[in-house]
C-alpha cells in the first residue's frame, strides 16, 4: 500500500485491534498514528476529517478494514464492535461510582490533580477491571501526599491489592504538579495519555497537556482542549479549605523524609522491583509502579499483525 495515509489509517485500526476496540471514522482522525513517528525530521502534518473519510472508501483499504454501524475494524472481528459497546456501558457505570470516591480524595492535602487512564479513560472497561488513577500530587510533598492518599483509600476500601481488584483504584503512578511531563515517550504512552481525562484539577490538567506535547508527533491530532471535560469536578470553599488544614498539620518536612526513607526501601527491597522488564520509578518527581507495563506486549501484537498482513 502505497498511500502514506491508508497507511496511517491502517496502523492506527490494527493498533486499537490489540484493545478489541473499533474505532468510528472521527476516532481514526483524532487518535490517528504516524507510521514514521520514529523517523529523525518528524514535521507536523495536518489531517482533516474529509480526508479520512475519502480514504476510508479507498478499495486498497476496504481488503483490510470493515465497518457496522459507523464502527471500523480489522476484517473479521465483527465481534469487537458489541464488545466495545458493553465495555462503554459498564464503564459509564464505573466512572459514576469513581467520581463520589474522588469527590472525598480532593479534600486530602497535597492532591492537585486526579485522572482516570487505561481501559477506563477509553470507555473500555470490563465488570472484573480496576480504576487507573494518574494522581498529580504537590511538588516536595510526593511521599507524604502518596501515604495519606493509599490510607484514605485502603480506609474507604477502595484500593486494589491482592485479589481484591474490581472498582478498586490501583495506584501506580504519581506525579507532582512541577514533573508533569510524561516519563515514557512511545506509541503506547501517547495512546494512553490522549485518552486520559481528569475528574479534578483543571488547572493541572492544563499544564499536563501542555507539558507532553511530544504526544504530537505519534499522534498528530494531538491538540490542548479548548472546553474542559464536563466530569472534571472543582473545589469548594469548604474542600479548599479542609485540604489546607491537612498541608499545615502535615507540613513538617521532617515527615516527607521519614516517609521516603521508608517506602523508598520498601519499594527497593519488593522483588516485583527488580524483575526483567519492568518500570518502577521512585524519586521526588514521580512514582511509578509498573511491574509488567503494557506498553512492549501492546507493541508486540501491533507489530506482528502488521506483519502478518504485509506478508
Amino acid at each position: 500500500m502505497s498511500d502514506k495515509l491508508n497507511k496511517n489509517i491502517l496502523a492506527t485500526v490494527i493498533y486499537y485491534d490489540g484493545f478489541n476496540y473499533p474505532l468510528t471514522a472521527f476516532e481514526i482522525w483524532k487518535y490517528l498514528i504516524r507510521t514514521d513517528y520514529y523517523a529523525p525530521k518528524n514535521d507536523v502534518i495536518n489531517i482533516s476529517l474529509s480526508e479520512i473519510f475519502g480514504h476510508l472508501q479507498d478499495k486498497s483499504l476496504n481488503k483490510y478494514i470493515e465497518h457496522v454501524n459507523g464502527f471500523y475494524f480489522l476484517k473479521g472481528k465483527k465481534e469487537i464492535v458489541e464488545f466495545r459497546i458493553a465495555n462503554n456501558k459498564t464503564s459509564t457505570g464505573k466512572i459514576k461510582k469513581l467520581q463520589r470516591i474522588v469527590w472525598w480524595l480532593r479534600f486530602l492535602p497535597f492532591v492537585r490533580m486526579i485522572g482516570i487512564t487505561g481501559a477506563l479513560s477509553m470507555k473500555n472497561a470490563k465488570v472484573s477491571s480496576d480504576w487507573d488513577l494518574l494522581i498529580a500530587l504537590k511538588y516536595g510533598k510526593i511521599w507524604t501526599g502518596r501515604t495519606i492518599v493509599t490510607g484514605a483509600l485502603h480506609l474507604f476500601k477502595k484500593r486494589r491489592h491482592t485479589l481484591k481488584v474490581a472498582d478498586r483504584v490501583c495506584l501506580n503512578f504519581f506525579v507532582t504538579d512541577e514533573s508533569l511531563e510524561v516519563i515514557t515517550k512511545d506509541l503506547f504512552s501517547a495512546s494512553e495519555y490522549m485518552f486520559f481525562f481528569p475528574l479534578y484539577g483543571a488547572d493541572v490538567y492544563t499544564k499536563f497537556q501542555i507539558k507532553n506535547k511530544w504526544i504530537r508527533k505519534i499522534k498528530p491530532n494531538y491538540a490542548l482542549g479548548d472546553i474542559m471535560p464536563p466530569k472534571t469536578m472543582g473545589d469548594s470553599f469548604f474542600s479548599k479549605r479542609i485540604r489546607e488544614i491537612g498541608e499545615f498539620v502535615f507540613a513538617p518536612s521532617w515527615i516527607e523524609n521519614v516517609l521516603k526513607k521508608v517506602e523508598k526501601k520498601r519499594i527497593m527491597s519488593n522483588p516485583k522491583t527488580h524483575q526483567e522488564g519492568s518500570l518502577v520509578y521512585a524519586n521526588d518527581d514521580a512514582l511509578v509502579f509498573l511491574p509488567k507495563p503494557h506498553g512492549p506486549v501492546v507493541f508486540e501484537k501491533f507489530k506482528e499483525k502488521i506483519e502478518q498482513l504485509n506478508g
